[in-house]
């Protein structure tokens, strides 16, 4: 198969389908077809900008340029989770910057160095695409788990209370919340690893299928993204988690902003 034929008119074809899905959704009044031509041609124009843009750093592919892109990714992602989060205070973006970088930047090194096994470990061709999984799925693992921890935490208030006044340390008051919250930041990926296979083909192993790669490479490559995707979730959410109580709680240990 030939992946890199697809025209603009083949796109054209596949948008036709939208069509038959807008109809219904106007005749049951969901009004949603704004915000679907909307989102749809973000995504086209984002992807369209960002492909261009990639080629030239491919073409380039100079390391500290590379590193260079996979921190503004980095940066990019931290402004989105104090917008998703409600924590927009300027002490919060180096503790969620720091979040992402550490465990993103071990694990895409690690992966670059011993399982890809490339000989520049900071080549574009490599670097961007498993940094860009990762810190996506970082992404919504931190969001998952701030929210949930804090909107526990605020639920179960008394319970909190309860638990210092007994003598009880923060850390071992806010242990039940940290739990939930990590447990439910890791739930979608465990879902996801259980049924890998079975359910679906993820995207990596079919996209390196369509690209020409033989299945049982293509299974390897898949089976080490989704453990690496795995740990960062966990470390990120774990991270983010621990490092903002830190902002997020005054010198009495009641919970401070939103």
């Amino acid at each position: 198969m030939d992946t890199n034929g697809i025209s603009y008119l083949n796109f054209l074809y596949f948008l036709i389908f939208l069509i038959p899905m807008m109809a219904v959704t106007w005749k049951m009044n969901l009004s949603v077809n704004k915000r679907l031509v909307i989102a749809v041609s973000r995504m086209i124009l984002q992807l369209s900008l960002v492909g261009i843009f990639l080629q030239y750093i491919f073409k380039l592919d100079k390391g500290w340029l590379n590193l260079l892109y996979v921190f503004l990714m980095m940066l990019v992602a931290s402004f989105s989770v104090m917008k998703s989060c409600n924590r927009k205070e300027a002490p919060y973006l180096p503790i969620i910057l720091f979040s992402f970088a550490l465990p993103n930047t071990v694990m895409m090194l690690f992966f670059n160095r011993f399982i890809a096994d490339i000989d520049v470990i900071l080549s574009a061709q490599h670097t961007i695409p498993i940094a860009g999984m990762l810190l996506g799925n970082s992404l919504n693992s931190i969001i998952i788990a701030v929210n949930r921890f804090y909107s526990d935490l605020k639920e179960g208030e008394k319970e909190y209370f309860m638990m210092l006044g007994m003598s009880g340390s923060r850390s071992e008051a806010i242990r039940p919340y940290f739990r939930t919250a990590l447990l439910t930041a890791l739930n979608p990926t465990l879902a996801s690893i259980e049924t890998i296979g079975l359910v679906a083909l993820p995207g990596m192993m079919t996209g390196q299928i369509l690209g020409g790669a033989l299945p049982l490479t293509a299974i390897k490559y898949q089976i080490a993204i989704m453990l690496a995707i795995m740990i960062v979730r966990f470390a990120a959410a774990a991270l983010t988690i621990f490092m903002t109580t830190r902002l997020a709680f005054d010198d009495f240990d009641i919970p401070a902003g939103p």
